[in-house]
């Protein structure tokens, strides 16, 4: 009984691990593997602990294990994230990293605000907050590839 307790938790573990939504943090980083991968980067600027929509975004789209499986070989996902509260605070580097990325691609301070960009950093399109379904989400930020 206990090895299969022990089984069952280590499969959990492992079917959770490998739908988990991988999010790079660092510009170069994502644009380094979307160019050796021949992949898109989709970027989300996103307040995680005070804006609604983002959170709603988080929930309904990112987090699915529908998207997940669909952007896997298709998105590099970077976060740019502007939490208020004090205990969520990026560290100072992060933070300044994040704010460079807006003042490039969302100037307007739109949250949440999805950019999708090439491998070299050039913007293909962007979208914010929409009440669909993870497959349909997906196909609208597949459609600014073309």
């Amino acid at each position: 009984m206990k090895n299969l307790f022990s089984f069952v938790v280590l499969a959990m573990m492992f079917s959770l691990q490998s739908f988990s939504q991988e999010w790079q943090t660092d510009f170069d980083t994502a644009k380094k593997i979307a160019s050796e991968q021949h992949k898109t980067i989709v970027l989300v600027f996103q307040g995680s602990d005070w804006c609604a929509p983002c959170i709603k975004l988080d929930k309904e789209i990112w987090s699915t294990e529908e998207f997940q499986k669909l952007a896997k070989d298709k998105f590099v996902m970077l976060q740019a994230d502007f939490p208020r509260r004090k205990n969520n605070k990026l560290s100072e580097e992060q933070q300044q990293h994040n704010n460079k990325l807006a003042e490039k691609y969302n100037n307007n301070g739109y949250f949440p605000y999805v950019v999708v960009l090439d491998a070299q950093g050039n913007q293909l399109g962007s979208l914010g907050y929409e009440k669909s379904t993870p497959k349909e989400y997906f196909n609208k930020l597949l459609a600014f590839e073309k």
